[in-house]
C-alpha cells in the first residue's frame, strides 16, 4: 500500500522505498540547477536566494528518505501545454542518466 505525502509530511521518516514524482520547477541546465515557480499560467525563475535553497531543500528532503530504493518519476512533458513542455524535463532526466540512474 503506497502514501502519498510532501516534503513536510516525510522529515524525519525512514521508508523502505520512495517513489518520487519530479516536476518543472527544479531542472538541470548546461549552467546548472535552476528553479522555477509555477504562478499564474507560467513557470517563473525564482530570484530570491532564500526561496532557491528552499526548493532545493524540499527535493532533498524527499530525495533522502529510502533506505532500501528509490524510483524518480520524470514526466515526459507534453509539447501541446505550455506549463508542461518536454524541454523542462528532459535536461533532468538526461542529466540523472547521465550520472548512471538507471532506467524502467
Amino acid at each position: 500500500m503506497g502514501n502519498v505525502a510532501t516534503e513536510f509530511q516525510v522529515q524525519g521518516l525512514e521508508l523502505d522505498w520512495a517513489c518520487v514524482s519530479w516536476d518543472g520547477d527544479l531542472r538541470y541546465t548546461s549552467e546548472g540547477w535552476r528553479t522555477y515557480s509555477f504562478i499564474g499560467n507560467k513557470w517563473q525563475n525564482i530570484h530570491k536566494e532564500d526561496r532557491k535553497k528552499y526548493l532545493i531543500n524540499a527535493y532533498r528532503v524527499l530525495l533522502t528518505r529510502a533506505r532500501q530504493g528509490m524510483v524518480i518519476v520524470i514526466p515526459e512533458g507534453n509539447p501541446e501545454d505550455h506549463t508542461r513542455q518536454p524541454q523542462f524535463y528532459d535536461s533532468t532526466f538526461n542529466y540523472l542518466k547521465g550520472i548512471g540512474f538507471n532506467i524502467l
